[in-house]
């Protein structure tokens, strides 16, 4: 058994050997919104229930361990105190991930995410379409638990106002765990689902901005074979391959005997991109949407 002492090792340390012993751990997906009405969307593990009558949660945007700064998010509900804590599914772990991205202040996370904004009932921000439960809720206060990096800042929330599914619902009226398909965040790029599947790896979009959904070609974004999770793996992506790449790389012989079949190929190319997807091959997935014309802006 190893023993330390907190003070002795360093906050990255810390707080990678905590994340990675502490799961799995619920996703709050928040929705926030400035003072001049922008949106903000971001996910944040420090979450969960605290209290049913008064209905109240706690999330806690920390502030950034390698350079001390804080979030979007937290800014937002100090100057507009209410958000939506959006639950996520596997359905939308995908382009939760992508939401966390490091936007520039002022860019939409909704937009680059591809998740749907619905008006709330009792407060500004906006609720996320996908999420198989959403809460609306009032900023108590905000506890700042310190001023270095690693610090955790305690939003505290009443719940004003509580969204779901009724096909989360089991004969009797509770929520099913099966049919809710909850995820929560292990360590590193490490997730959990509380189905059958326990165990699934996403890329943290930490060290690359990906394109978002909003940049997506027209007929890749509105495929009937891609999922939302296997276009925001394209969405995350750095910069659409150049058509010089495309081009080599329909020389391979698979893609020579997929460009013959004039009828299916289409079908056939994104049938091919999402197996590529599934193996995590998502440069060779959108190689291969690209050579479909119809997939190029």
């Amino acid at each position: 058994m190893i023993t330390l002492d907190p003070k002795e090792v360093s906050t990255k340390e810390l707080h990678g050997l905590l994340l990675g012993g502490i799961g799995p751990r619920p996703i709050a997906l928040a929705s926030t919104m400035n003072k001049n009405g922008e949106a903000n969307l971001s996910p944040f593990s420090f979450f969960n229930i605290f209290s049913a009558n008064p209905p109240v949660l706690i999330f806690s945007p920390a502030r950034r361990v390698r350079d001390n700064t804080i979030k979007h998010t937290l800014e937002n509900v100090i100057e507009n105190p209410e958000v939506v804590v959006n639950i996520v599914n596997y359905a939308i772990v995908e382009q939760t991930s992508l939401s966390s991205t490091e936007y520039s202040k002022g860019v939409d996370e909704f937009t680059k995410s591809g998740l749907t904004p619905l008006p709330s009932d009792t407060i500004s921000p906006f609720r996320v379409k996908e999420s198989p439960m959403q809460l609306e809720c009032k900023v108590l206060e905000v506890k700042h638990l310190g001023e270095n990096g690693g610090a955790g800042n305690l939003v505290i929330c009443e719940i004003t106002k509580v969204h779901y599914d009724d096909g989360i619902l089991d004969d009797n009226g509770k929520v099913d765990p099966f049919k809710i398909d909850l995820v929560g965040r292990m360590g590193g790029d490490w997730y959990c689902r509380a189905n059958d599947d326990a165990l699934f790896e996403v890329e943290k979009p930490l060290t690359t901005i990906g394109i978002g959904f909003d940049l997506l070609p027209e007929g890749i974004k509105t495929s009937n074979y891609l999922t939302g999770n296997e276009l925001a793996k394209l969405a995350n992506f750095e910069a659409i391959p150049s058509q010089e790449e495309v081009d080599k790389w329909k020389k391979n012989d698979e893609f020579c005997q997929l460009l013959k079949d004039k009828n299916n190929f289409s079908e056939l190319i994104h049938l091919k991109a999402k197996e590529l997807l599934a193996d995590s091959y998502v440069l060779e997935a959108w190689l291969t949407l690209l050579i479909e014309p119809n997939n190029r802006n």
